[in-house]
């Protein structure tokens, strides 16, 4: 009777084990904000779906999502939307390398943010010409959206600034020691980075508006950027409201994800959504009234889809 129950174990652990749904939830840098937003829901995921056991993975940022989603493994990327929409069509950083994407959840709006300190002088995009600057970190759609904007403002990217490549943590660190002028880097509120740099004695950090140069940029690369304000409230030392480019954040799988597994990672986001919001409160954000269609660049997945009839909920 003890064998039978042995072997009955082994044959139940040997089930689950192959029925196992591993997923890599693909985030950002540390000092951003997708990083603590994919630790909750790699938390989210492996203690409240049964048979899902979820691990979230520090990035470059979006660029570097689209290309590990678009290996065909079961990741579940972060993106800004524009960077996104390159990876669907192959242009871009993605030329010659398309990846069939699929949205599962619109997430919230991804700010610019043009930083830099009083002390150097900078005041509008046009003062960034000649200075030394940070674009965001290699595989970040930071860096994609930064070129746009110094596209939209007249200038080259290779000619009329000291191009770095670092992530919004290396920025801070290189601001502080005066290696750089100023940066970019697009992400929610607030990012714990730019928080960092706001409190540091002696600093008065300055936020350049972007709000002029989304006509531009929309005319070139489609209808996904659009103007936002980051409340003077939001960093210390900030004079007034910053106005500022912006662009959705989704959450993007593989076309090839099985549709009860999207299922069940829309259903776990919005039925734990408060211990999501403890994580990061860019998690507020994420409401069904804005899993609409026209938000996001990529077709929904028929497994997210699924779910939002189930609550009535229109995409179209």
């Amino acid at each position: 009777m003890k064998l039978l129950k042995i072997i009955a174990l082994s044959l139940s652990l040997l089930w689950i084990s192959a029925h196992a749904q591993n997923i890599s939830i693909a985030t950002g840098g540390t000092g951003g904000v997708y990083y603590p937003m994919g630790g909750g829901l790699a938390s989210v995921l492996s203690s409240k779906v049964p048979g899902m056991s979820a691990t979230a993975e520090v990035t470059g940022g979006s660029v570097d999502n689209l290309n590990l989603i678009g290996t065909g493994k079961p990741y579940v990327g972060f993106s800004m939307a524009d960077a996104a929409k390159d990876a669907q069509i192959g242009e871009g950083k993605f030329v010659n390398k398309k990846v069939d994407l699929r949205t599962l959840v619109v997430l919230y709006p991804n700010l610019m943010h043009v930083v830099t300190v009083d002390s150097t002088g900078i005041k509008s995009m046009k003062d960034l010409k000649g200075k030394r600057v940070s674009t965001g970190a290699p595989g970040s759609a930071t860096e994609v959206m930064a070129f746009r904007l110094l596209e939209a403002a007249g200038m080259d990217k290779d000619k009329d600034v000291k191009r770095e490549r670092l992530s919004v943590a290396e920025s801070v660190n290189a601001i502080k020691d005066r290696k750089i002028d100023a940066f970019f880097w697009v992400g929610g509120l607030p990012t714990a980075a730019v928080t960092d740099l706001a409190n540091t004695p002696g600093t008065k950090i300055v936020m350049i508006d972007t709000n002029e140069e989304v006509t531009a940029m929309n005319k070139k690369y489609g209808n996904l950027y659009f103007t936002a304000n980051i409340p003077k409230a939001t960093y210390s030392g900030m004079a007034k409201d910053n106005k500022v480019a912006a662009v959705a954040n989704i959450l993007v799988v593989n076309a090839n994800m099985p549709d009860d597994q999207a299922y069940k990672i829309v259903k776990a986001i919005f039925d734990n959504k408060l211990e999501l919001v403890r994580t990061h409160q860019e998690f507020m954000s994420v409401n069904l009234d804005n899993q609409k269609q026209k938000a996001t660049p990529i077709d929904f997945h028929p497994g997210a889809l699924k779910f939002f009839k189930e609550k009535n909920a229109k995409v179209n």
